[in-house]
């Protein structure tokens, strides 16, 4: 296809975008029906007679997506790989504790992707005056845009893995804690809402908003099974099932929550002696690359200049 055929279909579509905009504006100019002309005066007991008299348009953005849906079904998958899928941009909103919509995300990474496309193509049109390739701008344009769309959401998963971390390291003390109160008398719900009230810890604010849903009308065990649905945290989930078949079937949970404790900080053990593992290539690389290299200098430096000096 030449230059001229391209534009010529760029420039047809858009006329023909624009005319269907325009006809969609413009009233149907007919005698109007005897339905038509009694459903205002039927409004308030008939919903037909409401559907009816609300003014309807065609909207061309109906037309436009359904003529896209084919590539857009197939795009979606690929953007949702590369960008995340809604539930799992939901999921880390919410273990994040951000307040924000799945929306108001991807509105974020446009945001991002322009500024990384503005700079990208900046730098490609500095480059390509030097004598660069003149694809430079498009291709760092596309390569900043793809940056700070997954520069965001990266941005996010590191925030929502930093809160679980910090959420199991809180749990043992939470469970402690409220073992304690369950021990001393206190029912299911007062406990939580002392622990909740205790501190200013991530998952206190997580079983204060438990108590604040209970209070609002939602029952306690729903309240708690949201909980663990929405957090997704293995240790969590296992001391929310303990507490709603305490709640159900009436069954001791003190004891229970004191033996999930400290299976929660045997665990955290575990995690910190993995991590100690993972860690030890990364700990030789500056004693490989930097204490090393500085040794063999030092000790090998004086020789080589007397060997030089001397021949």
């Amino acid at each position: 296809m030449s230059g001229e055929a391209g534009w010529s279909l760029l420039l047809g579509g858009t006329l023909g975008l624009g005319l269907w905009l325009l006809v969609s504006l413009v009233p149907i100019l007919r005698r109007p029906l005897l339905l038509h002309r009694v459903a205002p005066y039927v409004l308030d007991v008939s919903p037909g007679a409401r559907d009816l008299v609300a003014r309807r348009r065609v909207d061309p953005a109906r037309v436009v997506g359904a003529v896209a849906s084919p590539i857009g079904d197939r795009v979606a998958p690929l953007l949702h790989a590369v960008l995340g899928a809604p539930e799992g941009i939901r999921r880390r909103l919410r273990q994040a504790a951000d307040g924000g919509s799945v929306a108001e995300h991807r509105a974020r990474q446009l945001r991002w992707a322009l500024v990384g496309a503005a700079v990208g193509a900046a730098l490609g049109i500095a480059g390509a005056l030097q004598r660069g390739p003149i694809a430079l701008p498009a291709a760092l344009a596309v390569l900043g845009a793809a940056t700070g769309a997954l520069a965001v959401d990266r941005l996010l998963q590191r925030r929502a893995k930093r809160r679980l971390e910090r959420i199991s390291s809180e749990l043992p003390s939470i469970l402690e804690f409220l073992s304690l109160s369950l021990a001393a008398g206190e029912g299911l719900q007062d406990a939580l809402r002392r622990v909740g009230a205790a501190g200013h810890s991530a998952l206190g604010r997580e079983l204060a908003g438990v108590v604040a849903d209970a209070a609002a009308g939602s029952s306690l065990s729903a309240a708690l099974g949201t909980l663990a649905d929405e957090l997704g945290h293995p240790g969590v989930t296992r001391s929310v099932d303990q507490m709603r078949g305490a709640l159900e079937r009436g069954t001791p949970l003190a004891q229970t929550l004191q033996a999930q404790a400290l299976d929660a900080r045997d665990a955290a053990k575990r995690d910190l002696l993995e991590a100690a593992g993972r860690k030890e290539i990364s700990m030789l690389v500056p004693l490989v690359f930097g204490l090393l290299p500085t040794t063999v200098a030092f000790a090998l430096w004086p020789g080589i200049h007397v060997l030089q000096v001397g021949f």
